[in-house]
């Protein structure tokens, strides 16, 4: 039998914590770009 191809709804879902994975690392990615810029243009 051949196996039965997932919703639409079911992929959706599946692809929503990957989206919500990329979106928290990218914060985090920036912050630290923008903490490390701010900490040399302060650096006397």
């Amino acid at each position: 039998m051949p196996k039965k191809k997932s919703s639409y709804a079911q992929r959706k879902q599946k692809d929503e914590p990957n989206k919500k994975l990329i979106i928290w690392i990218s914060s985090i990615f920036a912050l630290i770009i923008i903490a490390m810029t701010v900490l040399l243009i302060l650096n006397p």
